[in-house]
Parts: C-alpha cells; structure tokens; sequence
C-alpha cells in the first residue's frame, strides 16, 4: 500500500520542534508560550491586513457599515461554578471581545462539543444559562452547530461561539491608538474569577464566598462612549489577567506601560486565597473586567462614568503609558513597598481551563 505524501511547506516550522514537540506545552492563551505560538505560526501564516491589528476582534467596513467580528472556545472545568458556568462564559466572553472593539454586540453562534454520556440534564442547564446570559448581553443567538464525540473525548462538553456587532461612533479603539501620555483605567477589582474556578476545582474551603466576576461589559464601554469619552483602546483581562492584558496592548503599540499596585484594587478574600496557593493576582484570570486607555485629561471624568455602574464601582486610575524614561515596550510595575520591576508575561498559563 502506497503510503500517502506528507504536504509540503513553503518554509519550516519558525519553532524549534526539538525545543516545543508538543502544543500542549503551551497550554492556555496568557502565557509566553502561547503567545510565541500566535506571533510565530499563525499570525505570519494567515497575514492580512484585519489580522494585524493584534485587537480582540476584526473591525472592518461592509455595505457602508463599520463592524466588528470576533470568536473564542470554551473549555472550563468545571462546567458550573459561583457566579456562572460554561454557558454563561461563552457568551459573555465572545459579547465582551466585540466591547472592546468598540462595538455593540448583535449576535452569536455557538457550536458545541458534546461527550457522549453528558447528561441531559447538563445539557439543559447551559443552555439555558446561555439565554439568560444572552437576553443580558443584548445580543441574539441566530446559528449554530452540534457534534458528538466518544465518552471519554469531550469532557463533557466543549462550547464555541462567534459573534458580529456594529460600530456606531468614529473612534479608531485599538492598541495602535495608543498614545504616550495616556492614562489607564481598571474597571474594577481582579482576580475573582480564577481564584473561583480554583477554589471549587480542587475543593478548597474558603472561609468566605469567592464569585466569578463573570459579566457583559457593553453597558460600561457604552456609557464612555455615549458621554464623550476619548477611548484610545480597550482590553478585557481573561487568560493571563491584568498582566497579560498590559503586555499584549504594551507590545502592540510599541510604548511602555507603568503602573502602581497600590492602585490596583483586589479584594481580601482574594488576596488572601492567592497567597495560600501561592498565586500573584496581577496574573489570574477575569471575566468582567477591562482596562481602558484614555487621554490624561479626561481620566477623572472617565473614572466618574465607570463608578456610576454597579460592574464600575471599583475602577481605579491604575498607570499611565510611556510614564518612564523606557523606551522598550515593557510594563514595569512599582510595587506596594516601592520598588519597580518588570511586570513581564509568565512562562505558561498559570490557571489552566478557566475558561
């Protein structure tokens, strides 16, 4: 029997196989793992001129209307968790990616991953929180997909969903408006939602209740906009949490970032449980919170906007870019004692399936 040709390639592999034989290495989305693999393979791979934009999403012009367009998977574990579950995640989450853009989201797909086995009654349950987290968000679920795969393959269920909204004002929100000077709002405490998913995954008991901060953030990024705002970019801290967002728009936009941690709000029963499984919170994921990037004299009234929303009622006016004599595009963190240092991205993702 003929064996069958391998393809060929243009080039090789920009990664050293011997260094990397196996993604799994890179699990997750926040480390430098994964992002080595997305600057080195896929973005140079697929170049065009939408992907370049390094932003949550696409913004491109159709019959004359500025859209937005963006996807994620969905593959927490466990599936149900304070504060939401997998269903909740994975509208929020694609809904929030078109936020950032500066985009209304409109409406979703989903495809979902079903183990064979997964009880109906699961099943139910999430996509019934799916609605809910739908009717919240503003948005409408119009098509989608389902497989089945063999007991033992899925994990229950795996859920992915693409969105579209609609860009309704002239602001170019993006890491390549940034600008020197700017200051940069948090939109509230962080941390939450890793340090759920942790806590409930392993079975530890907290002495107090720990919630996911799982959200649609529209409303907030609206009322910026709807009020004057100056938006410069916008970036929502999942994998990796505030650290990783910092880097990647830093990166981006090729200016550094500084930014204090006294600022930085988190709360006790967080950072409480971060210190016993050893964990930074600037580093731990979140579904409900965003940074902003605005101009320096517009940064108070910015703030006044975000606390007058229940999901904005913790911002905090946390750096400014280009704060420093650096030139490099790092973020450089002075910590609660003083001292600064390079807040850098991790070598991997610190909290894997939380989300």
């Amino acid at each position: 029997m003929t064996p069958t040709p391998k393809p060929e390639f243009s080039q090789a592999c920009p990664i050293p196989i011997s260094d990397y034989p196996n993604v799994v290495m890179a699990h997750g989305g926040g480390g430098r793992l994964m992002q080595q693999l997305i600057e080195s393979i896929f973005v140079p791979t697929f170049k065009n001129d939408l992907l370049s934009q390094r932003h949550d999403g696409a913004v491109f012009s159709l019959a004359g209307q500025r859209l937005a367009f963006t996807t994620d998977s969905y593959v927490v574990q466990p599936l149900f968790f304070p504060g939401g579950d997998i269903g909740t995640l994975a509208v929020n989450g694609t809904a929030n990616d078109l936020a950032m853009c500066g985009a209304r989201p409109l409406y979703l797909s989903s495809g979902l991953i079903i183990e064979e086995g997964l009880p109906m009654e699961t099943l139910w349950r999430i996509v019934q929180s799916m609605k809910q987290a739908a009717d919240k968000a503003g948005v409408q679920l119009v098509t989608g997909d389902t497989k089945v795969v063999d007991k033992g393959k899925g994990d229950g269920i795996f859920i992915n969903t693409a969105g579209v909204g609609v860009i309704e004002h002239n602001l170019p929100i993006g890491p390549g408006s940034v600008r020197p000077g700017d200051a940069v709002l948090l939109s509230g405490d962080i941390g939450r939602h890793g340090i759920t998913i942790m806590s409930v995954r392993d079975g530890l008991g907290f002495e107090t209740s720990i919630e996911s901060d799982c959200a649609p953030l529209w409303s907030l990024v609206a009322a910026l906009i709807d009020q004057g705002i100056e938006i410069h970019c916008l970036r929502d801290l999942t994998r990796g949490g505030l650290a990783s967002g910092l880097n990647e728009i830093a990166q981006a936009a090729n200016l550094p970032i500084a930014i204090d941690e006294t600022a930085v709000p988190v709360r006790e029963e967080v950072r409480g449980a971060c210190e016993i499984l050893g964990f930074d919170p600037i580093y731990v994921a979140n579904e409900g919170r965003f940074i902003a990037f605005v101009p320096a004299n517009q940064a108070d009234r910015a703030l006044g906007i975000l606390r007058a929303n229940p999901l904005g009622a913790d911002a905090s006016h946390i750096g400014t870019v280009a704060a420093t004599t650096e030139t490099r595009p790092i973020v450089t963190l002075k910590s609660q004692i003083g001292a600064n240092r390079i807040l850098d991205l991790l070598s991997g993702e610190q909290l894997p399936r939380i989300c």
